[in-house]
């Protein structure tokens, strides 16, 4: 063999090395390629199936919530898929477990509380998801009116008004200037009436920047769902008549820090009287109107048919702003107008939460009386009939007659009402979260 022979051969054995080398070298992408696009396919196929799993899980929540919002009265006793049985959907499935947790907030509560725990599966892969529930009350609320006027009069949130809470009304908000919104804000009706640079008589719909500048926080829901307020304290009353305190006549209270409270009853024929607060939080005075201010050490509701009214401050012998935990809580109920006194403290703090089932919380002789400082509420306010509690001048904001509002929720009535507060009727979700 020639070297010309030779140079050739080893010319075709590196060709063939190479040759060899690039397939396999393709042979690898292809192997990768394939195996990329099967693991690809079965990622996506898992995350499919745990995404259906996810709605499936999700629907069930739905469906619990639901349930018993469509019931007579809140269940009491654990329930496994309580509309018969396992549900199938899309072409998975959901199954439900309703654990009553019973009844929350101590004595005088009506606050029932569900785990609700939902497991949905599709194909084969399940996802669990659980709900904490209660029975909703008005307590939950910082503010909470069925209309936003005062014998048919408009009255405004204003300059340096400020609510730090749930918000809602079972009409429309009236503005004036730069109010603040610092919680969940709701409206019945689709729009907000604005002072419009001072003419009160022609609120319109539209802001006039930079005039009316209200600031939502948490943003302010239209349209929302409208609440039902009870005409009557019925439980309260029932409560009082049953093992609290039942009253008939004007009564004045001051209550203690150390837990008791003078109370003053013509009827009764006492005067200044010292007394424990009543052991089941429940007291109620008929036909006549209670006075009430002082310093509470406990749970108490109380209430009146004829009116309450507050001459002066309202605060509790622990501080739940300092106090998280502390116990005290206080709900005034009346069955007409809930009223601070004309003579009251320039500025004036109040500890509770106030509903008035017939007309308003508002200020004694508030268009004429001397302009006051700030009023604190520490607590909510549900009324049915927006009441004021001062005057403005409309095209300078200062002041005329009346308290500047700083109005803050006590986030402890959510889960622990003052006795005997009502419900409105439907749920509340808490939390939720995937297990």
């Amino acid at each position: 063999m020639d070297l010309c022979s030779e140079k050739l051969k080893n010319k075709s054995g590196v060709a063939m090395i190479i040759t060899l080398f690039v397939l396999s070298i393709l042979l690898l992408f292809v192997t990768t390629f394939i195996s990329m696009s099967v693991n690809n396919k079965t990622i996506s196929d898992i995350f499919n199936r745990r995404t259906k799993a996810f709605y499936l899980s999700e629907a069930g929540l739905d469906h619990a919530i639901f349930w018993l919002r469509s019931q007579s009265s809140p269940p009491i006793g654990d329930r496994t898929d309580p509309w018969g049985g396992m549900q199938n959907l899309y072409g998975g499935h959901y199954t439900v477990f309703i654990d009553d947790l019973g009844m929350v907030g101590g004595t005088g509560s009506a606050i029932r509380r569900y785990l609700i725990t939902s497991t949905g599966t599709y194909q084969g892969l399940s996802r669990i998801m659980s709900s904490y529930i209660q029975v909703d009350n008005f307590a939950r609320y910082l503010w909470f009116t069925e209309r936003e006027t005062f014998n048919n009069i408009p009255v405004l949130f204003g300059m340096n008004d400020s609510l730090n809470g749930p918000t809602h009304t079972n009409a429309h908000f009236h503005i004036y200037n730069d109010p603040v919104f610092g919680g969940e804000t709701s409206s019945v009706d689709d729009y907000i009436r604005f002072y419009n640079n001072g003419n009160n008589t022609n609120l319109s719909q539209t802001s006039n920047p930079p005039y009316d500048e209200p600031d939502f926080q948490e943003g302010m829901t239209f349209s929302a769902v409208a609440g039902v307020m009870p005409s009557k304290a019925l439980g309260l009353r029932s409560a009082a008549s049953a093992g609290g305190f039942f009253l008939s006549g004007n009564t004045t209270i001051t209550l203690q820090n150390d837990g008791n409270m003078r109370v003053t009853n013509t009827a009764k024929n006492w005067n200044n009287r010292s007394m424990a607060v009543p052991a089941g939080g429940a007291l109620f005075v008929n036909n006549g109107t209670l006075t009430i201010s002082g310093t509470l050490n406990g749970r108490l509701t109380v209430g009146s048919s004829h009116g309450v009214v507050v001459p002066s401050n309202i605060v509790y012998a622990d501080n739940p702003r300092t106090n998280p935990n502390s116990n005290d809580v206080l709900g005034i109920i009346s069955e007409k107008d809930i009223m601070i006194s004309q003579t009251a403290p320039h500025n004036i703090e109040i500890n509770a939460c106030l509903m008035s089932l017939d007309t308003s919380f508002l200020v004694q002789n508030w268009s004429s009386i001397a302009a006051k400082g700030t009023l604190t509420v520490y607590g909510g306010i549900i009324q049915d009939e927006r009441g004021p509690v001062g005057t403005f001048n409309g095209q300078t904001g200062q002041k005329l007659s009346g308290y500047t509002k700083n109005y803050s929720h006590d986030p402890r009535l959510i889960s622990s009402p003052p006795p005997y507060m009502p419900s409105t009727g439907d749920y509340i979700i808490l939390s939720w979260k995937e297990n």
